[in-house]
C-alpha cells in the first residue's frame, strides 16, 4: 500500500461515517465502524477513560452546570468515587491544586491535581529544557506554575527589563528616567537561555519589545548583533494557540494565540524568518492529548483497572480546539499503529517509573512540524488507546446547528488556527453532538454497556 493511500485510509477512519452525525443528536446513533457490543459489561473494569473541557462543558466562569453535576453523579458509585478514569483538559493557565480543589467542590467528588491538565502541563515532558536559564512569560503564578513542571533557573520581564533598563523605550516613564540617568544596568544578569511562554502577559509592547530583544541577541541583550538574519534562536515553547476565547463580553477576547500572533509577524517581519517553537503545548496539539491518554493510565492504574485503556472519549465545547484536536490524536493513534505493523516504532522500559516506558517513535505523521513532534524520551505510558472518540456539547462555544466552518467575503475559509496547525475543516466534525455533557455520559453508558446506579 503506496503512503497516499495509507494517509487516505487513516483520514477516512477518523473521521467516520460523519454525514448523520447531528441527527438524533441525544440518540444512541453511531457514527463509528465498529458496534455498542463490541466489549463485555464493564461495570466493575472499563477499559475507556473519560475527558472533560471545563470552561463551557462543565461550568461557566466559576458556577458549574446543573448538567455536568447530573453527569458526575452518574459516574460516581456507592462511596461517591469515579467508575470510569478520568481527567480535566483545559487551556486555562492555572495551579493544578486550584483547579482540582475547585473541581472537587463543585461536584463533592475526589479530584487530585494529576487529573487536571492545563495547557502548561505537557512541558513536564520536555526535560531536556528544565535545567536552562528560562524566562517565563505569563500572568499570576507563572513561576509557580513553570516550577511545577520542572524548571530550576527561572526569571520573568520584569527581571530582564531591571538589569537592561535601556531597552524598554515603548514605556514612556522609562524613558523619563533613563533620561535623568536614574537608572542602573546589570551586565551579569544570567543569559536566557530558553523563552516559556505559558499565557498571555499584561503590557504587551514591552513584551514584545524584550522578547525580540532576547531572540536577536541569543539571550544576552548587551550588544547588538551583526546580522539579525542569521542569528541562531534560543529555544522557545508556547502553551496556548487560541486567538480568542469567550469571557463576560459580548465579544470574543484576544487569547495567547493573539501575543504569538503578534511576536510572531514582528519576528518575520524584522529578520525575514520564522520564528521556531521548541514545542507547541495545549489544545488542539497531539503532546496534550498523549499526556492526557497517560494520565487516565496512571490514574485507572491507580483505581485498580488492570485492563488497558482502549478508548478516551473528549468532551468539549468548541470545534476548533476541543474536537479538532480529539480527531488529530485519533489520527495520531491510527498512524501509529500502522507504524507499528510496519515495524517502525520502538520503545523501552529505560524509565525511572517503573510504570512508565521511555518513548521512541515515527511520529503520527513525519511530515508534522518539529513544533509538534512528541519527543522520543518523553516518560509515558504505553500508548494502548486505539481511538478517541470526540464528543461537542452546545453549552458553551459552539452553539448546535450554527455554521462550523465560515467562510469570507472572498469566499475562503477565515481560520483562526495556528499557522503550524493545518487548517482541515473537516477535523471540526465530532464523533458524536450532544445537547450538554449528562446525555453524553448517557451515550457512553449505553455505548459501553455500563449500567448506571
Amino acid at each position: 500500500m503506496d503512503s497516499q493511500m495509507q494517509a487516505e485510509l487513516i483520514a477516512i477512519e477518523v473521521l467516520g461515517d460523519s454525514e448523520d452525525f447531528w441527527d438524533n443528536a441525544d440518540s444512541t446513533s453511531d457514527n463509528s465502524d465498529f458496534s455498542m457490543g463490541e466489549v463485555e459489561n464493564a461495570l466493575n473494569e472499563p477499559d475507556f477513560g473519560i475527558l472533560f473541557d471545563v470552561d463551557g462543558v462543565l461550568a461557566r466562569g466559576s458556577n458549574p452546570l446543573d448538567q455536568a453535576k447530573k453527569a458526575m453523579e452518574k459516574l460516581k458509585d456507592a462511596n461517591g468515587h469515579l467508575r470510569v478514569p478520568c481527567a480535566f483538559v483545559t487551556n486555562a493557565c492555572n495551579r493544578s491544586h486550584d483547579k482540582a480543589l475547585q473541581i472537587s467542590n463543585w461536584f463533592d467528588m475526589e479530584v487530585s491535581p494529576d487529573q487536571v491538565i492545563h495547557a502548561p502541563t505537557p512541558v513536564k515532558l520536555l526535560r531536556e529544557v528544565h535545567d536552562k536559564q528560562t524566562l517565563v512569560i505569563g500572568q499570576e503564578h507563572r513561576l509557580d506554575i513553570a516550577k511545577d513542571l520542572g524548571f530550576d533557573n527561572l526569571c520573568t520581564i520584569e527581571d530582564v527589563k531591571e538589569a537592561y533598563p535601556l531597552l524598554d523605550m515603548v514605556d514612556h516613564e522609562n524613558r523619563v528616567k533613563v533620561a535623568k540617568g536614574q537608572y542602573k544596568e546589570n551586565p551579569s544578569f544570567p543569559r536566557v537561555e530558553a523563552i516559556l511562554l505559558i499565557g498571555e502577559p499584561t503590557h504587551w509592547e514591552s513584551n514584545l519589545q524584550l522578547l525580540l530583544d532576547l531572540l536577536l541577541t541569543q539571550g544576552k541583550p548587551t550588544e547588538a548583533p551583526t546580522d539579525v538574519h542569521t542569528v541562531p534562536q534560543i529555544p522557545v515553547i508556547a502553551c496556548n494557540m487560541d486567538l480568542v476565547f469567550m469571557a463576560e463580553a459580548c465579544m470574543p477576547r484576544f487569547g495567547h494565540g493573539a501575543f504569538l500572533l503578534c511576536l510572531e509577524a514582528l519576528f518575520k517581519k524584522i529578520t525575514g524568518n520564522e520564528l521556531h517553537y521548541v514545542s507547541l503545548v495545549g489544545k488542539p496539539c497531539e503532546i496534550t492529548y498523549r499526556f492526557a491518554e497517560h494520565t487516565v493510565s496512571k490514574i485507572a492504574k491507580r483505581m485498580g483497572i488492570n485492563k488497558p485503556i482502549k478508548r478516551l472519549y473528549f468532551f468539549g465545547d468548541n470545534p476548533h480546539v476541543d474536537i479538532v484536536g480529539a480527531n488529530l490524536y485519533d489520527r495520531y493513534i491510527k498512524q501509529n499503529a500502522l507504524n507499528l505493523q510496519n515495524g517502525n516504532t520502538t520503545s523501552t522500559g529505560d524509565s525511572a517509573d517503573e510504570d512508565a516506558c521511555s518513548v521512541s517513535s515515527v511520529d503520527s505523521a513525519s511530515s508534522l512540524p518539529s513544533s509538534r513532534i512528541i519527543p522520543e524520551n518523553a516518560e509515558l505510558h504505553d500508548q494502548t488507546v486505539e481511538h478517541c472518540l470526540s464528543m461537542l456539547v452546545g453549552t458553551g462555544v459552539y452553539k448546535y446547528g450554527t455554521e462550523m466552518n465560515k467562510k469570507g467575503p472572498d469566499g475562503k475559509y477565515v481560520y483562526h488556527g495556528h499557522r503550524d496547525i493545518a487548517h482541515e475543516p473537516e477535523l471540526t466534525n465530532p464523533h458524536k453532538y450532544v445537547h450538554c455533557v449528562d446525555k453524553g455520559i448517557d451515550y457512553i453508558f449505553e455505548r459501553e454497556s455500563m449500567v448506571a446506579l
